[in-house]
């Protein structure tokens, strides 16, 4: 995860980093201008936003992707990710850009980057004196020998029982990795400062980066209602100031929790009678009931007991796929199932994957895992205190939607995708599955960064957008 911390001085709400190349210069006073001359490498928006959010200490980074002159649209679109993920995913490459391919059709395109996700920050500062420094090294050695108890109660009950044949052996595999990588963390841990420098380079420095957050970690307590109440609202509030639609209202699409958040957000407005502000929602991936379905993401409902035994506030998940994804690309592939939770065979290029899965990643609170849990148990998500079923009041929406599934998706199956659709009202909602009976096979990820979304789904979301673009 890659930190920012901006301390300008400028009475400013915002600050953005501008990278039109123009005679003209950009709106925004000199002085904050030429202190963001710079942006992080990282990201390749043409514009890079930050948009404080009034009842915490964050300020969310928006990706901007300037519209092409070409085409004038009336609304601006609003790009949201899945749990735990950032805005590199929506922009693997030039060629393979969700985003880019939005803004050449003329859509003024911004990617939110959720509290603790990607470049967004935390307004906190932290003395370097004795007693500091000795508080963070007893947080990291506490922290690190709870994710080791996480990470063998997590995997324990997965590769023990029920398990027969061919299965057996890959189970078998898997928990022998399990063995070796409890004993790397282990090693590391028991070593001396420069054997342990050596122990991250072969944990990728994905767990370095992880135990560097710690102070931040203290910070991270927040679940899925934080995002619905304050971090969506204050982007689409920013958006709507910088583009001034007539109507005030702007497109949205959402992968995976992404386009959970925007469901949720129909729902929740339609219960207090109020305008959601959208002209549409496209859901990649995405339902608010998963109880129908085979989901592997019932893998996270285990994380619920021991990350209250042991008091973990956060789930590393960057870390934890960084460090298995040699042992799912490589020989012997002992964690090849990995892979298809992502994307399906042949229809990712090696390095976008690669760059998808060491990039794309953060870290999440256990609370946000804890909250999203609750989609798999009777009447899908509900609110952090339980009262409040986001399904219910759905169907109440005068929105459209665009629902799509991919047909190997093993992380949200087209079941799960239709048990949320069918309480949308049928003249409101398109509902398609992409792949085909002999491929291509769309997987998780393909929907947003297949090498054949740009022809098959892309297209297909142009033409719901260009019918609600009014």
């Amino acid at each position: 995860m890659v930190a920012l911390r901006l301390n300008l001085g400028v009475p400013t709400t915002s600050t953005f980093y501008h990278l039109k190349n123009s005679k003209s210069p950009p709106p925004f006073p000199a002085r904050l201008r030429a202190a963001n001359k710079k942006k992080p490498e990282i990201c390749t928006a043409d514009e890079l936003h930050y948009v404080p959010v009034s009842t915490s200490d964050w300020k969310l980074a928006l990706w901007r992707y300037l519209p092409s002159p070409t085409r004038k649209r009336n609304h601006p679109l609003l790009l949201l990710s899945g749990v735990g993920t950032n805005a590199i995913g929506y922009d693997l490459s030039p060629e393979s850009s969700f985003a880019r391919f939005m803004s050449g059709q003329g859509f003024d395109t911004w990617i939110l980057e959720l509290r603790g996700a990607g470049l967004s920050v935390l307004n906190m500062e932290y003395g370097e004196d004795t007693e500091a420094v000795s508080k963070t090294d007893r947080l990291k050695s506490k922290l690190l020998g709870t994710f080791i108890r996480l990470f063998g109660t997590l995997s324990g009950p997965f590769f023990e029982d029920n398990y027969s044949g061919e299965n057996f052996t890959v189970a078998k595999q898997i928990k022998e990795f399990r063995q070796k990588f409890l004993n790397i963390i282990e090693e590391g841990q028991h070593s001396s400062k420069s054997q342990f420098f050596d122990f991250q380079d072969r944990f990728s420095n994905t767990l370095e980066d992880f135990l560097k957050q710690v102070d931040l970690i203290l910070k991270y307590d927040w679940d899925f209602d934080h995002y619905l109440e304050e971090d969506l609202p204050a982007a689409m509030e920013y958006i709507r100031t910088q583009c001034c639609p007539k109507d005030g209202k702007l497109l949205a699409v959402g992968h995976s929790m992404g386009g959970i958040l925007l469901y949720a957000m129909l729902s929740k407005f339609c219960f207090e009678g109020r305008d959601p502000g959208l002209t549409s929602v496209t859901t990649l991936a995405s339902s608010l009931d998963y109880t129908p379905s085979k989901s592997s993401l019932k893998l996270l409902l285990p994380v619920a007991d021991p990350a209250k035994t042991f008091n973990v506030p956060i789930i590393p998940i960057g870390a934890l796929l960084a460090a298995a994804h040699p042992f799912a690309s490589r020989p012997p592939y002992i964690l090849s199932w990995l892979n298809p939770q992502i994307s399906a065979p042949g229809m990712m290029h090696p390095k976008l994957f690669d760059k998808l899965v060491m990039n794309n990643f953060c870290s999440v609170p256990a609370k946000l895992l804890l909250q999203l849990t609750t989609a798999f148990e009777e009447g899908g998500l509900r609110n952090r205190n339980g009262s409040f079923f986001y399904k219910d009041h759905l169907g109440k929406s005068n929105v459209p939607v665009l629902a799509i599934a991919g047909d190997q998706d093993l992380i949200c199956p087209p079941e799960a995708v239709y048990e949320t659709v069918k309480v949308i009202p049928e003249h409101l909602v398109t509902y398609q599955v992409f792949g085909e009976p002999r491929g291509p096979h769309y997987a998780h990820y393909d929907l947003v960064g297949g090498h054949l979304a740009a022809h098959q789904v892309y297209p297909c979301i142009i033409n719901f957008l260009n019918r609600h673009d009014a």
